[in-house]
């Protein structure tokens, strides 16, 4: 019976973690959906218990989410002043940039060499569907269509840990809000660099797919350069 009582203690405590766990991911994400939505400024205070109340969770959650988010360089904690959201300055933006593009290129290659045809379909998919929103300069039906077309990318690979340091990277980038996408032709080029990537997977050439890759984030640093303006729109 003891040994009974034993397992089913451990049990117990072993799902209290799993809930707890769970929810505090739950709380996580959701506090990064609200920091990347633009709800809160660069440098604004976030306030545990305005956020617990929001989320209908106690404050431990929220606490532990802050802790995740600053290992992500989303926010920022500063002792005896609180947590604030992370600014991310152009000279932040274009470092991460530069690391971007060698991981997506990476991704690009690693692609290359296990392209399905479902995933090729779905990216020129993509494409077509960003045409229609370049056209009608529609950037925010043009922003998800590209990030999907980066995500489908990425995930494809089936590699979890360039998976997760790209797309902490990106989620650190929205925090960095330049008009790229909306000066100098941003569209047409942009998806002029989709279809060269796309052309190279689908040649399964891994050199060509890390070329395009890797030049078509640079171009996008490019286009963050010549905006002018590091707080407005998206790139």
């Amino acid at each position: 019976m003891a040994m009974i009582a034993r397992g089913s203690l451990d049990t117990s405590e072993a799902l209290d973690v799993l809930r707890t766990s769970s929810l505090t991911r739950v709380v996580q994400e959701e506090i990064e959906r609200i920091i990347l939505s633009g709800a809160y400024a660069p440098g604004e205070k976030l306030n545990e218990k305005t956020l617990a109340d929001q989320l209908g969770v106690s404050r431990g959650p929220v606490r532990e989410a802050f802790q995740a988010l600053h290992v992500r360089g989303l926010v920022e904690m500063i002792p005896n002043r609180g947590v604030f959201v992370q600014r991310i300055s152009r000279h932040d933006a274009v470092a991460i940039y530069d690391v971007r593009a060698g991981l997506f290129g990476t991704a690009c290659r690693l692609l290359a060499e296990r392209i399905t045809t479902a995933q090729s379909a779905e990216l020129h998919a993509l494409i077509a569907q960003m045409d229609v929103a370049g056209k009608k300069r529609d950037l925010d039906a043009y922003f998800p269509l590209n990030i999907a077309f980066h995500t489908a990318i990425v995930t494809g690979t089936d590699n979890r840990i360039l998976s997760e340091t790209y797309f902490g990277l990106v989620s650190r980038l929205q925090l960095f809000r330049a008009r790229g996408l909306v000066h100098g032709g941003g569209f047409e080029s942009s998806n002029i660099e989709h279809r060269a990537i796309v052309t190279a997977l689908d040649d399964r050439n891994p050199h060509a797919a890390f070329e395009a890759g890797f030049a078509h984030v640079q171009a996008g640093k490019a286009r963050i350069l010549a905006s002018g303006d590091p707080q407005q729109g998206r790139t």
